[in-house]
Order: structure tokens, then sequence, then C-alpha cells
């Protein structure tokens, strides 16, 4: 009896693109955002552990696994602060999701333009629990390739209006501008951090710098923001001075990988940290008055990208955009693994005699 040939459904990167397209952004920004909430409802179902990462001079290479009782999922990343001057992306990736009772990739795909758009929705939800809910102006810091993502996450979910853009980089400011110009929002380019922030009652910091950089200063700070801290991610790479994460609550995904790679690296292992999931979850308070400065500490955690992939092999089932890929060797006899190898050199050896 033939066997059956395990296939993997493949998104590449052009599939992944015309996916995007076809769903369209704002509601591939909600789709991922509600998948995130309602997996964070989940939290206690999933086996959870922090990023395993291998660091080095100029960039970082992470592997993010996380699984329920059905479901395996992994991304792989990098971060090279330095690739786009020889033309490479800042970040690339890809993830794999796989079924946990037999081990089987089920689902590979692209994930370098998909975590820029989890890592807004992921934002959005935060923002959703912890801002103000009458919050129309966002202070974009840092304007690389994660701030459109950002903007027109904060645009269609949370109904930011207005948008203040400040870089160290001015042609990365005016590549943003000219990326956001007739997408409905007023946009303010600053001289500086601190004039961004001014107003603002969202601020985002989302640079890109490997260092511990002080992005944000407590002056800056005005009652009633909401501060969504996404550019740290990694140790040694942090945006707040430390005195902001002392001016209010500071809410984190996983907690032991925040310790590590978050904000909250600059601070006892005793400071106050609150996971977001317990806030989804009715478990924890959110921001308590209007006039409350809240902090999302913001560094990326596996539950997201699982979302992530979730929601993407559905929408590729339901458009039927993507392909099968034969990913695993299948033997005849699956205890004769070298079986397949022995059929191989039959093959050649008549092909050679002929």
């Amino acid at each position: 009896m033939a066997r059956t040939r395990p296939t993997t459904a493949y998104l590449s990167a052009e599939n992944i693109v015309r996916l995007v397209e076809t769903v369209g952004l704002s509601r591939f920004f909600a789709g991922v955002a509600s998948r995130i909430e309602r997996d964070f409802l989940r939290w206690e179902q999933f086996d959870k552990s922090a990023r395993v990462a291998c660091h080095s001079r100029d960039g970082v290479i992470e592997l993010m696994p996380i699984a329920d009782e059905s479901e395996f999922a992994f991304k792989y990343v990098n971060g090279h602060p330095k690739n786009t001057a020889t033309g490479l992306p800042t970040v690339m990736a890809f993830g794999v999701l796989a079924d946990v009772l037999t081990g089987t990739p089920v689902f590979l795909s692209e994930l370098t333009l998909v975590t820029a758009i989890r890592t807004a929705a992921m934002s959005v939800v935060a923002a959703r629990a912890l801002a103000r809910p009458d919050s129309r102006t966002m202070a974009l810091i840092g304007n690389g390739a994660q701030s459109e993502f950002q903007a027109l996450a904060f645009r269609d979910l949370i109904g930011i209006r207005t948008v203040r853009l400040y870089d160290v980089d001015p042609a990365a400011t005016r590549k943003l501008v000219n990326n956001l110009r007739g997408r409905g929002l007023e946009i303010v380019v600053c001289a500086s951090a601190a004039e961004a922030a001014r107003g603002a009652d969202i601020v985002t910091t989302v640079t890109a710098d490997k260092t511990n950089a002080t992005i944000l200063t407590a002056d800056m700070i005005e009652p009633g923001m909401h501060i969504n801290a996404v550019g740290g991610d990694c140790p040694g790479k942090t945006e707040l001075d430390r005195r902001v994460l002392e001016m209010g609550p500071v809410f984190v995904e996983f907690e032991p990988q925040s310790r590590i790679e978050g904000e909250v690296q600059q601070m006892p292992a005793d400071f106050p940290v609150t996971e977001l999931w317990r806030v989804l979850a009715g478990q924890a308070g959110g921001r308590e008055h209007a006039q409350q400065v809240t902090v999302f500490d913001s560094v990326g955690f596996a539950l997201e990208d699982y979302s992530a992939l979730a929601f993407m092999r559905d929408a590729a089932s339901e458009y039927g955009i993507g392909e099968a890929l034969e990913l695993i060797l299948t033997a005849e006899n699956p205890k004769d693994l070298f079986g397949a190898l022995r059929v191989a050199e039959h093959t050649d050896s008549v092909a050679a005699a002929a």
C-alpha cells in the first residue's frame, strides 16, 4: 500500500505580498490583532520560553518557539542594523507551524513583512488596553522599516489622526512622509524627539541601533501619555531613561524574556511589571485614570508570531494562495530510512551504465 507523502503549505515572499493585498492591509492588521488577543486569553495553555539568541558584534539571530497541546510554532529572525548599507533588510524572518501529535511541519512562511505587521498589531492590542480611548495624536520616534506599519495600524484600529515624526536620519523621515502621504493622516515633521513627543497622546519609540540609547527622558513625558517602547529588544539595547519607567505602571509580554531584553533590563529584579495577558483577562488593572502614564515595554514574543502564522495559514487557505512543498523525506518503510538512499544509488548506477 502506497504511503501518502506529507506536504507542507508554503507562502513565499511573493505570496505574502499577494495575501496582504488580497485581504487588505487594514483587515490584515485587524485579523492579526484579533488573533493575538484571542491567544493571549489562552496564555496558560501555552508552553512558553524566552527566545534563544546568538549575539554577535553587528547583530543577533534568534529562534522563538512556543506550543499548545495541538500546534508548535517557531520563528527564525535576525536583527542587523547595519544591513541596510549593503541592501539587506535589518530584519529577516521565516516561521513554521507543526502538528504536535506527529511533529509534521504543516505550514512554512516568509515572515519579514508579517513581523512588521504583527509588531504593529501587538502595539495596538496593548494601546487598546492601556492608552486613553480618546488618543488621536501619536509621536513616532524612529522612522525606519517598522514606522509605516505602526502609523497605519494605529490610524485604523486606534483612531490616530496626527503623527509627529522624528528620526536622527532625515532620509528615513522623508521616506516615511512619502509613504504616508494621502493616507488620511496629518503629518508633522519634528526637529527632535522632545518636539515629537510634545502634545502626543501615544509615544512610540521604534529605533534600530543596538545601544543603550536614551530616546525618551522623563522631562518629555506628559500626564496621560501611553508609551509604546518597541525598539529595545535585546540585552544592551534600550530606548527609555530609567526614570521614565518609574513614572507609571510598566506592562510586558513575557516577564522572563522582558527582564533580559526589554527596557526593564535597566531596573532591579524586583521592579514591578504586569504581563499584558493579565490585563486582557481581567486579572490585573490597566490604566487607572486619564492622567496616568502607562508604559508598554514590548520586545516581541513567540505567541504573537504563532498568532500571525495561524491567521496567515487560515487566510491563505481561504483565498487559495500558496503552494505545497514536499519538505520532509518519506520512505516506503518509515523504519528503513536508508532505503530511500539505496533507491537513489540504484538509479544512479543504472543511469551511469547506460
